[in-house]
């Protein structure tokens, strides 16, 4: 297609995927094609660094970002709510505006369902959002003995990892404080091993680090309520001084009530195009599922986001310009698990290896954190 005709590329959601994405089309394409970013928030925030908040080695405005300097790049910014998706005609409504695009890419995301448990966010604390993280810090600051438990509070939910990061910094934390000998740390997980879409050597390794930390791990689990002070796993109780929790998640609302869901309120994506069945309509991010070999769904995490970010920007280009190829995500991924004190694992592979995921773990190190620290700085002082 000649560049000498003007198309729009309308991006939902301003996260990890939809900032790639957008950065990545306008490094590429002509300034006549417009690239419109939507976004409900004002300010886009590094979701991987709130571990980091959490344990004080953050401050918030460090890992903010106004999504409005995207305007510098000649990239548009429109703050506002998705109301509805029309992937058939391309139409989005937008704060009761309505948008037009020639290429549609969806990232929305996954909405929090702490409602699933009752009494998960009335007594527990999470990590998962900004404004958790700063809470949890001031709770783990303040408590002296007692315990602590860590919780997946579903099977599914968002950055495998992060439940197990959480559980090794807190540890290193409460070391640093001096008061880690007066304090019993736990994690449930309603999971049957750490990260079992890695596979068993991956889940190995995260038990023997949580071991060797003494933090006591049990998986399987499945909270089914939390009162003050006590935890029900069906008909089994717990009780504990702080919980903290990684919340369940559902497809955002606007995406389960449009044409682009399935039964199950998620986008089914193709796995390598992140095509959907409508023409140029994608979708990227944690608002797909992509069903692996072992039947279970390719994790959500910002480093998949990433690729396919590139991916659909890369098909995308070659569209409208009628240069270059189709871009395609092979499934390869990593993910950092902090460890504490400087130290991270980092855990890698092909996710859509056959006849399951071929990750390879490598034990903690300086270089695994400051590899992660890395990837903070490029999103942080280059993509904004």
């Amino acid at each position: 297609m000649s560049d000498a005709i003007r198309e729009t590329v309308l991006v939902l959601g301003g996260g990890i995927g939809g900032v790639a994405t957008a950065n990545r089309l306008r490094k590429h394409l002509n300034s006549r094609h417009r690239i419109v970013l939507v976004n409900r928030e004002a300010d886009f925030s590094f979701a991987a660094s709130y571990l980091w908040v959490m344990n004080g080695t953050r401050r918030p405005d460090q890992i903010i970002r106004p999504l409005k300097r995207l305007e510098r790049r000649g990239i548009e910014v429109v703050i506002g709510d998705v109301e509805r998706i029309d992937p058939a005609t391309r139409t989005v409504t937008i704060s009761g505006q309505s948008f037009h695009a020639d290429h549609l890419v969806v990232t929305l995301g996954a909405e929090w369902a702490t409602e699933r448990v009752i009494g998960l966010a009335e007594y527990g604390h999470t990590f998962a959002t900004l404004t958790g993280a700063q809470r949890l810090r001031t709770e783990l600051t303040r408590i002296e003995s007692g315990r602590i438990t860590v919780i997946t509070a579903a099977p599914l939910y968002k950055c495998p990892a992060a439940p197990y990061e959480a559980a090794l910094l807190i540890e290193a934390g409460l070391r640093s404080r001096g008061v880690r000998d007066r304090i019993q740390l736990s994690v449930r997980s309603a999971e049957p091993a750490p990260m079992p879409v890695a596979g068993k050597n991956v889940s190995a390794a995260v038990e023997g680090i949580l071991s060797s930390r003494g933090i006591d791990y049990r998986s399987g689990t499945q909270i089914t309520a939390v009162e003050q002070g006590r935890l029900h796993f069906g008909d089994e109780e717990e009780s504990t001084d702080l919980l903290v929790y990684m919340p369940p998640i559902v497809a955002p609302q606007v995406i389960a009530n449009s044409a682009l869901a399935q039964a199950d309120g998620w986008i089914h994506a193709e796995a390598n195009t992140l095509t959907t069945e409508f023409d140029n309509v994608y979708a990227i991010g944690d608002n797909t599922q992509i069903v692996l070999g072992i039947g279970k769904p390719l994790p959500r995490a910002g480093v998949f986001a990433h690729a396919q970010a590139h991916a659909v920007a890369d098909s995308i280009i070659a569209k409208i310009t009628g240069k270059g190829s189709a871009g395609r995500f092979d499934g390869h991924g990593g993910c950092f698990i902090e460890t504490g004190n400087g130290r991270a694992a980092y855990g890698s592979g092909n996710f859509y290896a056959e006849p399951s995921p071929t990750i390879v773990m490598k034990r903690p190190s300086r270089r695994g954190h400051w590899g992660k620290a890395a990837f903070e700085f490029n999103v942080m002082k280059r993509w904004l």
